[in-house]
C-alpha cells in the first residue's frame, strides 16, 4: 500500500507516521519486505528481538543519512537550493538517478559494520546467534526500502525529522512483527505440527495470516 507523506514537526504528524509504519504499510506485512531475516532469524525470541532493535538502528541512521545525501549531494541545485558538486564542478549534471541507488547501499554498509562491531563486542552471543543474518542487513531491502521512500518514491519532499521519524518507526514496525512472529514459532515448536508443516511452510502460512490481520489496520490512515 503506497503512503506519501509530508508533514511539520508536531505529535499529530509523529503519532500518524507511526500508525503508518508499524501498523497500515508494515514494512514485512503490508509491503513485503525483509522477509529472508523475518523467516530465518524468528525461530527464538531472543535472536529475533536483537535482529529487529538492529535493523531499526540501521533504518533511522540510513534515513537521516540518506535524506541529507539526497537533497545536499545529488538533487539538482534548481530544485535543492544548494548542491555540493554544483559549488566544485559547476552545474548540476543528473547525478540523482546514477548515485542514488549505490550511494544509499554504502551508507548502509557502514551502518551495519558498525553494527556488527559494536554487537561483537557488547553481545558476542547474539552476535553467533544471528549468524550470517546480521551482515545480510546490508541487502535488506527494507532498509533500502525505507531510503527510497523518504527520497525519490514520495509525491511530496519530507523534511528532515519527518523522514528520520519515518525510518524509526519503519524500524520499530519490523521489530514488532519479528518479535509475533518468534512467539507464534516457538509456541509451535511444542505443538503437533504435520512433519510435512513444520519449519518452513508453517512459518510462511503464519506469515500470511498475520498480513491479514494487520489489513485491518488499513482503515486508520487515509
Amino acid at each position: 500500500m503506497p503512503l506519501a507523506m509530508t508533514y511539520t514537526v508536531g505529535i499529530g504528524s509523529f503519532f500518524t507516521i507511526m500508525l503508518s509504519m508499524v501498523f497500515v504499510s508494515n514494512f514485512v506485512l503490508a509491503r513485503f519486505l525483509g522477509l529472508c531475516p523475518f523467516i530465518g532469524v524468528t525461530k527464538r525470541t531472543d535472536s529475533a528481538v536483537g535482529m529487529g532493535m538492529a535493523v531499526t538502528f540501521v533504518m533511522t541512521l540510513a534515513s537521516a543519512v540518506t535524506w541529507l545525501i539526497y537533497h545536499y549531494v545529488l538533487l539538482p541545485q534548481d530544485v535543492s537550493g544548494f548542491n555540493i558538486f554544483a559549488s566544485i564542478i559547476g552545474p548540476s549534471t543528473g547525478l540523482t538517478s546514477v548515485l542514488k541507488t549505490v550511494s544509499y547501499i554504502l551508507v548502509i554498509a557502514t551502518l551495519v559494520q558498525l553494527v556488527e562491531l559494536v554487537m561483537k563486542k557488547t553481545a558476542p552471543a547474539l552476535y553467533q546467534a544471528l549468524g550470517i543474518y546480521l551482515p545480510l542487513i546490508t541487502t535488506n531491502c527494507a532498509v533500502l526500502g525505507v531510503a527510497l521512500l523518504n527520497t525519490t518514491d514520495t509525491s511530496e519532499v519530507l523534511t528532515f525529522w519527518a523522514a528520520t521519524v519515518q525510518g524509526f518507526f519503519a524500524g520499530i514496525g519490523f521489530l514488532l512483527v519479528m518479535t509475533l512472529m518468534s512467539a507464534i514459532r516457538e509456541r509451535l515448536d511444542v505443538l503437533p505440527v504435520p512433519q510435512a508443516m513444520k519449519g518452513a511452510p508453517i512459518a510462511f502460512i503464519c506469515t500470511a495470516l498475520m498480513a491479514l490481520a494487520f489489513t485491518g489496520f488499513g482503515g486508520l490512515i487515509s
